[in-house]
Parts: structure tokens; sequence; C-alpha cells
């Protein structure tokens, strides 16, 4: 090959290198390797979105929830309420206080995104997939280690229980509180 056109196709794949990078408002793509980067995530009117870009527009108080599933085992639905919890390893998992005064797990899915950690007591938006499930005590002592809880309390946990969950393919985060 010649030195010109090493050089003219040298700087053809630098250029298509740094216009594929992501900013701050461009999806990035997260492996659990790469828990490092930042979530990727879309600034919209009144707050931030992770995964797939969603609106505030038809969600439904999470307190609805119950009465939508009625003797379904899932349905899919946008829901608004506040986030109560947040995996402090990475973001990688929520929680939102449902009708019965229980905790709804929110994953992500594919496991394809993260929430900032400091989302506690905010409004969320989460579409997806709603999910009764049996939760095996492995999970529930993941969870719990996750959430910061002592080993006593992980160790106490010895039976799986049956929830109420939640897989997102998209979270907004609102500015303002509801």
């Amino acid at each position: 090959m010649s030195k010109p056109f090493l050089l003219i196709a040298s700087v053809v794949v630098l250029a298509a290198c740094q216009s594929s990078s992501t900013s701050d408002n461009q999806a990035a793509v997260l492996t659990p390797d790469a828990t490092e980067k930042m979530p990727p995530s879309t600034a919209v009117a009144g707050g931030k979105t992770y995964g797939a870009p969603i609106t505030a527009a038809n969600a439904v108080p999470v307190a609805q929830l119950t009465q939508l599933l009625g003797t379904k085992d899932s349905a899919q639905v946008k829901l608004v309420g506040k986030a109560t919890e947040v995996c402090q390893a990475k973001g990688c998992w929520m929680t939102i206080a449902i009708a019965d005064g229980k905790q709804m797990r929110v994953r992500f899915k594919d496991y394809g995104f993260f929430v900032p950690k400091d989302i506690s007591g905010k409004t969320v938006v989460i579409n997806g997939w709603a999910h009764r499930e049996t939760v095996p005590v492995s999970d529930l002592r993941h969870y719990a280690t996750d959430a910061g809880k002592s080993e006593k309390e992980v160790a106490a946990i010895t039976k799986p229980e049956q929830q109420l969950n939640f897989e997102a393919d998209g979270v907004l985060v609102m500015e303002n509180s509801l």
C-alpha cells in the first residue's frame, strides 16, 4: 500500500472514532464490567431519562398498580411514584412504595442502564413490565447487601418472598417532586 493511502485511511478512521464518541446527551452502551461509566441519559423537559427515552404523559400513579394487574401475573405499564431506595453499589435497581405499604423493586432491562444512586425521595416515571414473582433467598440477600444492610440483617433472610417487581426499559427522574 502507498503511504498517502495509509495516511488518508488513518484520518478517516480517526474521524469516525471521534464522531462516534458519546456525550452527556447520548446513550452509552454499558456492560456489567463498565460500571464506572455514567448511565445513558437524555435531558427532557422536567427531568432526565435513563434507558429508553420516556415522558410523564399517561403515567398512572403506582398506587393503582394492583387494580391494573387484577388477577394477571404481569402487565405492561407506565407508572409514576417516588424512589424510596437505590442500589448503593452502582444504581442497578431501585424500589418504589406501592399501595399496600410494601416496596416494589425496579430492575433495568438487560442490565443495560443504571440510575443515579442519590435519587431516593425523587419522583420517577418508569415504563416496562410489572410482574409477580417468587424471589429466591440468594437474590434477597444480594439486594440487602447492595442496600448496605448489616451482615446480621442479611443472614436473617431465610425464606423466598412473593413480590411484585418491575422491569423498566426507561426511567424518567423528575426535577420536581409531585
